[in-house]
């Protein structure tokens, strides 16, 4: 007996000191209104205080609201992004979520707070502080108007059903003393405290419910509509489908149930439940038992977040099989939500630890079920690709590459920073992969499976507590052999680039000697491969430490050494890595010539050539060979040669160019670009030019990478000489040379766009200053508004022609700037070809050049969609003359800017153009057929 008291009073000293730990409990009822797509909704929300502070208020998550007009965070992103989606849409197509009435158990209101600054989150002032151990019970009733899925995969669709993703108030997560205050930039990234559900939704009959909550009950008593109850425990979020036609299939797996709607119409139900049961059992043991009972995989995941390489091959392109097609989209996307709905970590601050899991599994899952895959498929296996670098790569080694495009543009970004300063295709692909392979390069180092051990056990750790990056760190100090500081400070938290090179190489019969220099001087560590005929011979790890260390190996018979052979480090670059070990040695990089383009190959030097076909009215259709050396990862030199034929002419012609790039890695001025570039091609029917172009450029961007404003300063020497033509008689220098500087400095996204420039030009015979101003707005009526100031002067000019005048309605472009189709031409269709430089005037009005000054103002306003009006004015002055005044207005078809537009004048200095002869040759069109500029309107999103 006196036993059984010491037990109790001991369960009874140990329970009363320990902290009482309550999640949230959220109780919902909505009524779903597919008419006017909205949810009314009764909310009665109870709120535990698990901290240790007294709360004078209380922070709820409100993402719906985030759509609910132009100007919100979430507004600002599409627009910095140029998705026009959002800034067009009608009202209706909108999201908003309107609080009827918020009381406490009381039924006493409450004050609250939402700002115009902060539209997505409230904030409950409490009319007294709720201490540590307390709960507060909130009663809130409200509409949430739920936006189109246009916008972000998420809202109503077209077919009649919602997808419904953050469409309720939800406690915001709380940490050090304070609720994390989110906005919402469609990151899927909300931070929400974990909370109980309750959810009872009521809907029209004919419609299905699929969710990630346990499902309680149903009640279809009511003829006209149907409630479908469901509870969820410790979530920090689910998933609501409500559709007409059921789209998901349900796989039982024995310790959880997948709900799926992914798009595979070639694979029997049978071989996908198969698959699933492949992917599931290995997430279940690589990582940790799923917390719940029930997890959705739906497309609209996927589509939001495919694999990219994947979804970039054309529909008629298949070189992967069906099965393994399904199998890497299913379990990129269940991986992901596995993640998500498990880890209780701050998904926009410690985002790199959702990534670095996610990437690192599906590593080891290839490596354990598809090890000999490559990242081409079946296309490695034909002839024609048998040479292509990228054609030998395994699917693993891919995400290297990816990584590599934004390191080599200088515009990678540390793993650690919040999910919301990455620029989007950082945040997409490239630091998702680099976190991945990060993993695997630790992986590698440590050995021994503590990785796994260690992903294991933080995955068990989240399902107790709130847990965050620090908490995994931890883990592995704890569990690894070695410091591994240099992997959190390194590689994760900075930019710090690793490029490692052979140094003083020397062998013999039985033995390697060498040093290891490092060209950043960021020391972590690296492996060191022997090779004997492509095969390895043997693998150590070092630990440089400085640039003097000497290491000595048994050479085990290898012809080459090699540094990183497998790429398991995150390395800059591949191609100073290896050294032969033979006693005769040609050359360490032969040549290897390929066709179009391949991924850079770290074993020779790499020639691409592909045919080009280019026109002007003087050359004609211009057939040519390019040659050059642009991989497609960014390299420090490039060359870019292109002899061409002129069918017209019947003579040699074509451009070259040679740039040399120095990147600075912790500076706003993050570029420095030496070029020099040579063309010759016609200029007339009867004569070439040639021009030769040095150039320096200095590239300078914002602290911010995600701030769109670039800043450029160049400095150039134009050097022209040209042949006389019986064509051109303006008395203007065949052969001159001028000096040009130039600063740039433009912020463009979809709402505004601003453009500052200023040019100082200096020759023998003239020197000319100039400055340009443009601003573009679209308006929330949709309306655009587009003006050009600028503004030139000669600061002497001693020539007797109009070659190196301002242009008032088409510049002489006697630098060679401007792709003119008919540079020479004053009559035809030719002659109508229209770039906006200088004085930017449509009509050609008379005198149509300025040797003293000139100033421009051009503007146009949007009528209808692409539809606008634009108007001209000027003044310009000539020596010995006054100063002439020009206008012109017309209608400007604006159907891509700067890409493709039609001007059609209507009234100017000449009268009414619109009713006078020829009025067709009065048009001017702007056209650009360079495959480089249109890529870069459709990438400029990414960047």
């Amino acid at each position: 007996m006196r036993s059984f008291y010491k037990i109790i009073f001991f369960l009874f000293v140990l329970f009363s000191s320990m902290k009482p730990y309550a999640q949230h409990h959220s109780k919902i009822e909505a009524a779903v209104n597919f008419e006017l797509k909205t949810l009314n909704i009764k909310q009665d929300l109870t709120f535990y205080n698990t901290s240790n502070d007294s709360l004078d208020s209380i922070v709820l998550n409100d993402w719906n609201n985030a759509f609910s007009n132009k100007n919100t965070p979430l507004a600002k992103r599409f627009s910095d992004e140029f998705y026009r989606g959002f800034h067009l849409a009608k009202s209706e197509e909108r999201g908003n979520t309107t609080i009827l009435n918020l009381t406490d158990s009381a039924d006493f209101a409450l004050e609250w707070e939402r700002t115009d600054k902060n539209p997505d989150y409230i904030v409950i002032k409490l009319k007294q502080k709720l201490p540590p151990n307390q709960k507060m019970e909130l009663h809130i009733n409200y509409i949430a108007k739920i936006p189109s899925d246009k916008f972000t995969d998420y809202g109503f669709d077209q077919n009649g059903g919602m997808n419904l993703k953050n469409w309720y108030l939800s406690v915001a997560r709380f940490e050090n003393h304070t609720f994390i205050k989110y906005n919402n930039f469609n990151l899927d990234d909300i931070a929400n405290a974990t909370t109980n559900y309750e959810i009872a939704i009521k809907i029209p009959n004919g419609y299905s419910i699929t969710t990630d909550l346990n499902s309680v009950s149903t009640d279809l008593t009511n003829p006209q509509s149907a409630i479908y109850s469901f509870s969820g425990n410790n979530r920090t979020d689910f998933n609501l489908f409500i559709e007409k036609q059921n789209s998901f299939k349900s796989y039982q797996n024995g310790s959880i149930e997948v709900l799926s709607n992914l798009k595979n119409k070639k694979l029997s139900d049978i071989q996908q439940a198969i698959i699933i049961n492949k992917v599931v059992n290995f997430a279940s043991a690589f990582i940790g038992k799923y917390p719940h009972e029930k997890i959705t995989v739906s497309q609209v995941d996927y589509d939001r977040n495919p694999f990219y390489g994947l979804n970039q091959l054309p529909s008629f392109i298949s070189p992967f099989s069906d099965d393994f097609i399904f199998e890497i989209t299913f379990l990129k996307t269940y991986l992901n939500n596995y993640l998500k709905n498990s880890l209780r970590l701050d998904p926009r601050k410690d985002n790199w630890v959702y990534d670095g899991i996610q990437i690192y599994s599906m590593m080891k899952f290839m490596e354990e079920n598809h090890l000999d895959q490559k990242m081409l498929g079946s296309l490695s296996n034909m002839k024609l690709f048998k040479s292509y670098n990228i054609a030998n790569l395994t699917f693993n080694e891919q995400y290297s590459y990816y990584y590599m495009l934004m390191a080599r543009k200088n515009l990678d970004q540390p793993l650690g920073d919040p999910k919301n300063t990455l620029i989007k295709f950082n945040e997409q692909i490239a630091s998702k992969y680099r976190a991945g392979l990060s993993l695997s390069y630790l992986d590698d180092y440590l050995n021994h499976d503590i990785l796994p051990e260690s992903v294991q056990e933080f995955y068990d750790l989240n399902k107790t507590q709130q847990a965050d990056r620090s908490d995994f760190e931890t883990i592995l100090t704890k569990n690894s052999p070695k410091d591994i500081r240099w992997f959190f400070k390194t590689i994760i938290d900075s930019r710090d680039i690793i490029d490692y090179k052979f140094s003083n190489v020397s062998r013999t019969k039985d033995s390697i000697q060498f040093s290891i220099r490092n060209k950043t001087n960021v020391f972590t560590p690296i492996p060191v491969y022997g090779i004997r005929k492509n095969e390895v011979v043997f693998k150590k790890w070092i630990e440089p430490k400085n640039n003097d260390s000497i290491y000595v190996f048994d050479r085990k018979k290898a012809d080459k050494i090699v540094l990183n052979y497998d790429n398991e480090v995150p390395e800059y670059n591949l191609r100073n890595n290896w050294k032969s070990l033979k006693s005769l040695v040609i050359t360490n990089r032969p040549i290897k010539f390929n066709f179009a383009k391949d991924l850079e190959d770290p074993y020779y030097n790499q020639i691409l050539y592909i045919p080009t076909l280019t026109y002007n009215y003087y050359d004609g259709l211009t057939p040519g060979v390019r040659f050059h050396n642009k991989t497609i990862l960014e390299k420090p030199f490039t060359f870019d040669i292109n002899p061409a034929y002129s069918i017209n002419a019947g003579t040699i012609s074509g451009s070259s160019a040679f740039s040399l790039s120095h990147y600075y890695r912790n500076s706003r001025l993050y570029n420095v670009k030496y070029s020099i570039s040579q063309n010759y091609y016609h200029y007339a029917p009867d004569a070439t030019y040639f021009r030769l172009n040095p150039m320096v450029q200095f590239r300078i961007r914002e602290e911010n990478f995600r701030d769109n404003r670039k800043q450029l300063f160049l400095m150039r020497q134009v050097i022209v000489n040209r042949e006389a033509s019986q064509y051109i008689t303006d008395n203007s220098k065949p052969n001159y040379s001028v000096f040009n500087a130039r600063y740039m400095n433009t912020k463009t996204e979809l709402v505004d766009h601003f453009n500052f420039m200023t040019d100082v030009q200096f020759s023998g015979d003239f020197g000319k200053l100039a400055g340009e101003v443009e601003y573009r707005r679209l308006f929330e009526n949709n309306r655009r508004l587009n003006l050009r100031l600028y503004a030139g002067s000669f600061l002497y000019n001693t020539t007797n022609s109009d070659y190196f005048s301002f242009g008032l309605d088409r510049p002489t472009d006697y630098l060679f700037d401007y792709n003119f189709l008919g540079r020479s031409e004053s009559t035809g269709i030719f002659s109508q070809q229209f770039v906006m430089a200088e004085g930017g005037f449509k009509s050609k009005i008379e005198p149509r050049y300025a040797n003293r000054w000139m100033t421009t103002l051009n503007a146009s306003y949007s009528i209808w969609n692409w539809i606008e009006a634009y108007g001209d004015l000027g003044l310009m002055k000539s020596k010995q003359q006054t100063a002439d005044f020009a206008y012109d207005a017309g209608i400007r078809l604006n159907l891509v800017p700067d890409y493709f537009e039609l001007y059609f004048p209507v009234y100017s200095n000449n009268g009414w153009e619109i009713s006078q002869k020829k009025y067709n040759e009065k048009i001017r069109f702007v056209v650009t057929f360079s495959p480089k500029t249109l890529v870069n309107l459709f990438t400029r999103k990414w960047l």
